[in-house]
């Protein structure tokens, strides 16, 4: 169904970008094509596979973690053509204290970029936390970094339709604390065949947020990865976004 949805949008007049190749020269017609590695780089090689051979590029962005950061994977992802970026969580990480998260985003992006050059960047949501991974950027500049985008503060998505897979829906935005974005474009999906039977209202600018580990190509796989997000998002939905949430609001008090 993956591969079935990107090849409707190229049969649609799209081409596929990574972000840095969209801020360097948007096509007229596009999508950006994201994948955030949230939890194994296994199954990012697996797509980056996959899209290579449909001829598709897509920028890839990786958490420190164990699962998640597998330098010879990444590796292999960059020779197949796709983008490498750094998937950021370094004020969560450090409980809010800006000054040790620039000096961790430093470290790890001059360890990423002994992998793969890193462009771009991306926020990791870390929705149990109160803190905003973006709030870095209050302070300092992608430019600092040699940076030229991060989607969150980059892209204007007025323009540019927003749509991620978060809890295998495609509007798991009411769920979702950070994976989501404010937007005048007045379109909403939940399943991809709805994207299938309405690709022709699609605006001509578009980014996709793919998590790999929703995609399985087995039953058991996908059952597996079906009822974690059943039972992580009832959680998320009626405890833990509601703690965070409260959180946030004694934060932003005492900032």
């Amino acid at each position: 169904m993956y591969i079935h949805l990107l090849k409707q949008l190229q049969d649609a007049g799209y081409q596929f970008q990574t972000l840095s190749g969209y801020i360097d020269a948007p096509l007229r017609r596009s999508v950006i094509l994201r994948h955030d590695i949230d939890i194994t780089a296994i199954s990012a090689l697996r797509l980056a596979r996959l899209e290579k051979q449909e001829g598709i590029r897509g920028s890839y962005y990786f958490r420190t973690t164990r699962f998640s950061y597998r330098p010879q994977m990444m590796r292999e992802i960059a020779a197949l053509g796709h983008e490498i970026g750094y998937h950021y969580e370094d004020l969560t990480r450090n409980d809010g204290n800006m000054d040790l998260a620039i000096r961790d985003f430093r470290d790890n992006l001059a360890q990423f970029r002994e992998i793969a050059p890193v462009r771009t960047v991306c926020m990791h949501g870390r929705s149990g936390s109160p803190y905003d991974n973006r709030d870095i950027w209050k302070q300092h500049d992608l430019a600092d970094f040699d940076l030229i985008a991060e989607p969150y503060i980059s892209l204007d998505f007025d323009k540019i339709l927003y749509m991620s897979d978060t809890t295998q829906k495609w509007d798991g935005n009411k769920i979702a604390l950070r994976d989501k974005v404010k937007s005048s474009l007045n379109l909403s999906f939940r399943t991809t065949r709805d994207i299938l039977d309405n690709i022709n209202k699609l605006p001509d600018h578009i980014m996709i947020t793919i998590h790999p580990e929703l995609w399985t190509q087995t039953f058991p796989g996908w059952l597996l990865a079906k009822s974690f997000v059943i039972v992580h998002g009832t959680y998320k939905k009626y405890y833990r976004n509601r703690k965070v949430r409260k959180q946030i609001k004694s934060y932003k008090r005492v900032t």
